[in-house]
């Protein structure tokens, strides 16, 4: 699984919210994936705040 945040994002931290363990807000005040954060067992996690971003921000590959 590949997870990314696309350039549609608008800093609003639902993600983090809900996964904190993948995502974060990064420097520039915008959503990033942590590094090696991606793991099958955070699935519905990951898919929960792709569902949840309002822009639709988030992309699982």
């Amino acid at each position: 699984m590949k997870v990314k945040v696309t350039e549609e994002c608008i800093a609003c931290g639902a993600c983090v919210d809900i996964c904190p363990e993948v995502f974060f807000l990064g420097d520039d005040g915008f959503a990033h994936v942590k590094e090696g954060s991606v793991k099958e067992s955070l699935a519905d996690k990951i898919k929960e705040a792709a569902e949840s971003c309002p822009t639709e921000a988030i992309v699982i590959e």
